[in-house]
């Protein structure tokens, strides 16, 4: 009789052992770009109640805007984009590749609408589009790096 025993080895070594890349720290740029997500979506939803709740308050001479839409107009699509935006944010967090190309493509609507709002509101709309800006480059150049470390 033999004292060893059956090796059960064979079937857990002959798999491939996958480990998981480590996270870089441009991961904190995607979690950046996320929050700027929320919160640009966030002050769309106030651009927007604003301009829907009291039609002075952008008031500027008629065709001073880009585009020549009423205010109610302007306020349904600024909630419409931010409520997007915010959606978009969340869902980068958890490493979803639609919310990276979501959130490249309404940012960049952002950006056109408020260029577009420039004339009601310049240091709002500025504000704006940069923060869109910023997310625009952190979801591109890093975006993918947050998949491996949620």
């Amino acid at each position: 009789m033999s004292d060893t025993a059956p090796s059960s080895s064979t079937s857990a070594s002959s798999r491939p052992v996958t480990v998981p890349p480590t996270p870089t720290r441009w991961v904190g740029w995607i979690l950046f770009a996320a929050t700027m997500m929320v919160l640009l979506g966030a002050l769309h939803a106030i651009a927007g109640l604003l301009a829907l709740l009291n039609d002075q308050y952008y008031d500027v001479g008629k065709g001073d805007l880009a585009v020549d839409a009423s205010y109610t107009v302007w306020g349904w699509t600024h909630l419409v984009v931010g409520a997007v935006i915010a959606v978009a944010g969340v869902a980068l967090v958890y490493g979803r590749t639609w919310a990276r190309v979501v959130g490249v493509a309404v940012a960049g609507v952002s950006v056109v609408l408020n260029v577009a709002f420039l004339a009601a509101s310049p240091v709002y709309a500025a504000i704006i589009i940069a923060f869109a800006v910023l997310v625009i480059w952190a979801i591109t150049v890093h975006g993918s790096e947050v998949t491996s470390a949620v």
